[in-house]
C-alpha cells in the first residue's frame, strides 16, 4: 500500500511494468508497443491505487492546465441563466478540465479581480457570461488568454455564442399565425416604438425584429403593444388587467418572457377568460413553471444548457471562428394555442402536447 499521494512509480510496481510504460499508457500516447495486456495492468492498477495525476507537473511540460475560467456577470444569482453554467461544466468535465467560476455582481473592479485570480492560476481559456447580453468591454489584462463570450458580446473578443432569438421569435409567431390566430394581436413586454434604454439588450432588440418579421409576412398588425419593464409575472398581470379595463380584448397575446405569460394568465382567468380557448398565447424562455400552468404555455426553450457546452467546444478549438454562433431555440407547442389536427410543425424539436 503506498502512502500519501500515489506516484507513476507506485502505478508501475503494482503492474509491473516500467515507470515510462505507465506514462504512455495513462497519458493516451499512440502508438506505443505496449501489449493490450500490460496497458489493461496499467489501468486497473491507476484505478486500484486511486492515481490522480500531478497537475502541476503536466502544466509544466504541456504548458496546459486542464481548468477554464468562468466569468459570471451575475449568470449565477440567475434560475434560467444558471443552465449556462450547468452545459459548460459538463462540457469542460467531458473534456477533462475543471471549471472555475468567479461572479462579478457587477461591483466596480469586479471584472478585474475575476480575470486576475483565473490568469494567476494559468487557466487555459475564460468564458465570460452575462444574464442580459449588453455590449461588456473585457479588460486588456486577460492578454494572451483566450476569450469566449456567452450570452453576450463584446468589441474587445470575436467570438460570441448567442440564443438564434430571430429565428426563434419567427417560428412561434408564424405558428401561432399559421394556426389562425390573426385577429386583435396583442405584445406584452415592449413597444417596437419605444426609444433605446437599458432593457434594450442584443437578444431583445432580435427578438423584437423576429417577432415584427413574422407579423409582416402574414399582414398582421398588433392592435396593441404594451411596455412593461421588468418582465415580471406583477407586471404581466398588470398589463393585461389594465387593457381588460379599457375595453380591449385580445384574441392572442404574444408576451416577451414566460413571467409575463403567467401574469397574463390570472388577468384572464379574474376576468373569465380561459387562456387556450379565449385567447391564444405564445411566449419565450420555457421556465419550468410553463408545463404546470392549465394550460401548459407554448413557448420557445432558452437553450442555456446548449449554448454553455457551445462555448466549451470553442475555447477548446484552437480555431476558435470568430463571430456569432447562434444556438437554436426550440419550440414547445402546448395547449395555450389551440391548433388545427393539419397543422403542419417544421420544428423536429417540438414537445407537442393536443389535449390540453
Amino acid at each position: 500500500m503506498a502512502h500519501g499521494r500515489v506516484t507513476m512509480a507506485d502505478v508501475a510496481k503494482l503492474a509491473e511494468v516500467s515507470t515510462t510504460a505507465v506514462s504512455l499508457v495513462l497519458n493516451n500516447r499512440q502508438g506505443t508497443r505496449l501489449s493490450e495486456d500490460a496497458a489493461a495492468r496499467v489501468r486497473a492498477a491507476a484505478e486500484q491505487l486511486g492515481y490522480r495525476p500531478n497537475l502541476t507537473a503536466r502544466t509544466l511540460s504541456t504548458q496546459k492546465s486542464h481548468v477554464l475560467g468562468f466569468i459570471s456577470d451575475q449568470v449565477t444569482t440567475d434560475r434560467l441563466a444558471s443552465g449556462l453554467i450547468r452545459g459548460a461544466l459538463q462540457e469542460a468535465k467531458r473534456h477533462g478540465h475543471v471549471l472555475f467560476i468567479a461572479e462579478t455582481e457587477s461591483g466596480p473592479g469586479a471584472v478585474d479581480e475575476a480575470v486576475d485570480a483565473l490568469t494567476d492560476r494559468q487557466v487555459d481559456g475564460i468564458i465570460y457570461a452575462a444574464t442580459r447580453p449588453h455590449n461588456l468591454p473585457v479588460p486588456a489584462r486577460v492578454g494572451a488568454t483566450p476569450v469566449v463570450m456567452l450570452n453576450a458580446v463584446s468589441d474587445d473578443v470575436p467570438t460570441a455564442v448567442l440564443p438564434d432569438e430571430s429565428e426563434g421569435a419567427r417560428s412561434i409567431v408564424d405558428l401561432l399565425l399559421n394556426a389562425g390566430h390573426t385577429e386583435n394581436v396583442v405584445i406584452i413586454g415592449r413597444s417596437l416604438d419605444q426609444p433605446a434604454d437599458e432593457w434594450l439588450t442584443v437578444t431583445v432588440q432580435r427578438r423584437l425584429d423576429g417577432i415584427w418579421s413574422a407579423l409582416d409576412s402574414h399582414g398582421v398588425h398588433p392592435i396593441a403593444q404594451v411596455p412593461c419593464e421588468p418582465w415580471s409575472v406583477r407586471n404581466g398581470y398588470q398589463a393585461v388587467h389594465d387593457l381588460l379595463r379599457a375595453g380591449i380584448v385580445p384574441k392572442a397575446l404574444i408576451c416577451l418572457n414566460d413571467r409575463l405569460a403567467f401574469g397574463a394568465y390570472r388577468a384572464l382567468q379574474e376576468a373569465h377568460l380561459r387562456p387556450g380557448r379565449d385567447i391564444a398565447i405564445v411566449s419565450f424562455d420555457d421556465d419550468e413553471i410553463a408545463v404546470y400552468l392549465d394550460p401548459m404555455l407554448t413557448t420557445v426553450a432558452a437553450p442555456s444548457e446548449e449554448m454553455g457546452a457551445l462555448a466549451v467546444r470553442l475555447l477548446l478549438d484552437d480555431s476558435r471562428l470568430p463571430g456569432e454562433h447562434l444556438v437554436h431555440m426550440p419550440l414547445r407547442v402546448r395547449g395555450s394555442v389551440p391548433l388545427p389536427r393539419d397543422i403542419e410543425i417544421e420544428d423536429p424539436a417540438v414537445e407537442p402536447n393536443w389535449t390540453r
